[in-house]
């Protein structure tokens, strides 16, 4: 077992880019707080995606410059955020409309755990006196909706957090599509977990010594 987590592999930015990377042109996203918010710095050029917010904004923008923010644009987690042109606003409602209505084509969360078959665990830790972090992720999850975790490979303690069966209340079961982590991206498949790319200095060895869940190589 790991005792701490190592300063190894790629970095967040390096992780967010990873994700958009896979994200097709034209598609329509909704980003989860913390990590997943990078993800909008990273979109290639000449590619166009269409990101929105579960609070009420299809068109969302990069943050704003220091001294520039409009008080009244933020993002679900409360941050300053800008508009592209043809951006438009809507009900909170409406808003959870698109996402019970399959509108959106993929979703970028965090997580405190996923397991072997992509069951998610991203709202509390269930521990007494943690404080739940419920949102827009579950109905996210229960949609027609690509979803796509970015997380630390292991814990600030270096627990795995790619386990064999969640232990943290579930989100979700079977609703992760893909893993970015510092170590590894990981496709998940019926099959099982497949290791796409390492991160460089990264070989298959560590990142499966690293993971509870047993991770295969793509033949």
């Amino acid at each position: 077992m790991v005792t701490k987590a190592e300063k190894i592999g790629w970095s967040v930015d390096d992780m967010a880019r990873n994700a958009a990377m896979d994200i097709p042109n034209g598609s329509y996203v909704n980003l989860g707080i913390g990590m997943p918010e990078l993800v909008a710095s990273h979109v290639p050029e000449g590619r166009e995606v269409i990101y929105h917010t579960e609070n009420g904004l299809l068109g969302m923008g990069p943050a704003p410059a220091e001294g520039q923010e409009d008080p009244e644009l933020i993002n679900a987690g409360k941050k300053h955020v800008t508009a592209i042109p043809g951006a438009c606003y809507f009900h909170h409602a409406d808003s959870f409309t698109m996402i019970r209505g399959n509108h959106i084509d993929f979703c970028v969360l965090g997580a405190f755990q996923v397991s072997e078959k992509g069951d998610l665990a991203n709202w509390s830790t269930g521990a007494p006196g943690a404080i739940p972090a419920v949102g827009g992720a579950m109905d996210l999850v229960a949609g027609d909706i690509k979803i796509f975790v970015i997380s630390r490979h292991t814990t600030k303690e270096g627990e795995p957090k790619i386990v064999k069966e969640c232990t943290y209340p579930l989100t979700g079961r079977r609703v992760v599509d893909t893993i970015y982590t510092d170590l590894a991206t990981i496709d998940v498949k019926e099959e099982g977990l497949f290791v796409r790319e390492l991160a460089p200095g990264v070989t298959f060895d560590y990142v499966q010594e690293r993971t509870e869940a047993k991770l295969h190589q793509y033949t």
